[in-house]
């Protein structure tokens, strides 16, 4: 059984101490419901040893704040291993990771999902998140860390007073020890530790046996701190290893404890060795869940796998709707794109900002030049696209009750509507493109259509209307006992127009937020957006990020070559609520 779900499993933890026959050391027992877990002696004294907790000091990165040599110091445990162990090389590698991410353009930046595998592998999506720091001041970084290795309840702070990287070291806030006194937040409790494999070649000798705590070979915070070095000054880290505990709760807590000087981090993964294209289609509904503050579907048992950092991001996601923060997609790759090798198993990595309320949307382009991206009203293409052709009351109350109908018709098993067409009003048996969307109770339950004219608009409506209920993958069918909650819009398209554009920064300059739909093609990949998802995505780099991905492309491939864009414009009308 891994070990992330012992905790789940013993969920009561009381301890016994027993004396290791190999080394005479005292050894802790995990003891849950009356059972002894004697895997918990098996393993510790499997790697029994001794050893100091951090090796000799080093000099303090410039960068860094100095912390006192009498103080206990975590020192790095994959050093080495997830980055390298040499501070030169370290450093030159954060520099050009860092110079190759694009400048994203993000306002009152609150919090940020970074991903926490080997920089190898997931450190240019990591670059895509810190880059957005530069230049800003953070006095506190609150690093919300999933448990790889040990198996506790609540959620553990460190003792210690700085952590180490070969960039120097940096302290840990004095908070830590406040919030330990703050339920569910607990200094370093007891845990059954289950050693990675690569601990006996880490770059830390390994403590007494039973002194493991829960960060000592944790990866997924430790991986956070050289970025962290490289791109803030001054500043202390509060690292937090979730064991068994409700993010809930953990967010409540930290409510009360941030502030504008505090930056959050949430640490995770995507979905694990999945093959490529499975992989890609798991993560990108994994995005939308975070991008739309859906906490239900990410907590649901069925999404347990989609991320190994489950637990940070929904409590990221609490505070987020607590704070009115929104998220904003900075990139997502996963290691078959970053290191070319997409032949087996893949794993997703997700860099997700979340920025204040009161910043608002940014109107810098991508670049950072400070360029606002605003219309000319001298493009081509707006003029192509025209005005879409305006219904009559009584034409759209038609449209709408059709709708209704196929949607009545396709759940219950009385089958499509009948229409006599000498009933149907002229402008609706002209042929136009269309959506019909479906939401229940504000939140997105299927949306189909048809960009291009395909036969006439009334008969459009039912086949969508039917395909939005049935046959949207990303949701299961409609049932009968939903309709009550279901609320349908229509969307009357005209036909798109091409966009001419010379560069990235030429194309978000000629888009019109809130008025152009949107259709890109990257290559052989195409989507959609209708005008009305600006409401949700109203950042232009957001916006094309997210229909990269909804293409099935990475987000910033928006930005390559062998790219088209079209445009066109929408009537939609929908039901009174």
């Amino acid at each position: 059984m891994p070990v992330q779900r012992l905790a789940i499993r013993y969920r009561r933890i009381f301890w016994l101490t027993v004396t290791c026959p190999k080394s005479k050391d005292v050894v802790t027992m995990v003891k849950a419901k009356g059972i002894v877990t004697l895997g918990v002696l098996v393993c510790l004294c499997t790697g029994c040893g001794t050893g100091t907790e951090s090796p000799q000091d080093k000099q303090t990165n410039q960068q860094t704040t100095p912390v006192s040599t009498t103080q206990r110091i975590r020192a790095p445990a994959v050093a080495g291993l997830f980055y390298p162990k040499d501070e030169k090389v370290l450093s030159e590698m954060l520099d050009r990771l860092l110079a190759q991410a694009p400048t994203h353009a993000v306002t009152n930046l609150r919090a940020l999902i970074c991903p926490h595998a080997g920089y190898e592998f997931s450190g240019p999506v990591a670059a895509h998140a810190y880059k957005t720091l530069l230049g800003r001041s953070y006095e506190t970084v609150i690093i919300l860390a999933p448990s790889h290795y040990a198996a506790f309840d609540g959620a553990s702070v460190p003792a210690a007073d700085a952590y180490e990287t070969p960039l120097g070291k940096v302290p840990v806030s004095p908070k830590a020890k406040e919030l330990a006194n703050k339920k569910p937040f607990v200094l370093e409790p007891k845990c059954f530790v289950n050693r990675p494999g690569w601990a006996r070649i880490a770059s830390k000798p390994a403590p007494g046996v039973g002194e493991d705590t829960p960060d000592t070979w944790e990866h997924s915070a430790e991986v956070q701190v050289p970025f962290l070095q490289k791109v803030l000054k001054n500043f202390s880290i509060l690292p937090v290893v979730y064991g068994d505990v409700d993010p809930e709760r953990v967010a409540n807590v930290l409510s009360d404890v941030i502030d504008e000087k505090t930056l959050l981090i949430a640490s995770t993964d995507l979905s694990h060795y999945l093959p490529y294209e499975r992989a890609s289609q798991i993560d990108r509904q994994t995005i939308e869940w975070i991008c739309s503050l859906d906490i239900k579907s990410l907590a649901a048992p069925a999404a347990r796998e989609s991320a190994c950092g489950c637990g940070p991001v929904l409590t990221l996601m609490h505070l987020a709707k607590l704070k009115g923060w929104n998220p904003q997609l900075l990139d997502y790759r996963n290691s078959g794109d970053t290191s070319g090798d997409k032949s087996q198993g893949v794993v997703g990595y997700a860099a997700i900002a979340f920025c204040g309320h009161d910043g608002g949307p940014s109107s810098q382009t991508a670049s950072g030049t400070g360029a606002v991206a605003s219309s000319t009203g001298t493009n081509p293409a707006h003029a192509q696209a025209q005005q879409p052709e305006q219904f009559s009351p009584e034409e759209n109350k038609f449209l709408l009750e059709l709708a209704r109908n196929t949607i009545i018709g396709v759940t219950t098993g009385s089958g499509l509507p009948k229409v006599d067409p000498a009933t149907v009003p002229a402008a609706l048996k002209v042929s136009k493109g269309c959506f019909v969307t479906l939401t229940k109770h504000g939140q997105l339950r299927g949306c189909i259509g048809n960009i291009l004219p395909a036969g006439p608009l009334y008969q459009a409506v039912i086949e969508n209307a039917r395909s939005a209920a049935l046959h949207d993958f990303r949701f299961p069918p409609v049932k009968a006992d939903e309709l009550d909650d279901i609320h349908i819009e229509i969307s009357v398209l005209t036909e798109p127009a091409p966009m001419q554009f010379d560069s990235p920064e030429d194309l978000l300059a000629k888009l019109e937020p809130g008025r152009d739909g949107v259709v890109l093609e990257i290559g052989e990949r195409k989507a959609t957006f209708l005008p009305q998802v600006w409401q949700q995505l109203p950042d232009k780099v957001e916006f094309l990020n997210h229909l990269a991905m909804k293409a099935g492309a990475n987000p910033s491939d928006w930005r390559g070559k062998n790219v088209k864009v079209s445009i066109y414009h929408v009537v939609a009308f929908e039901e009174h609520k």
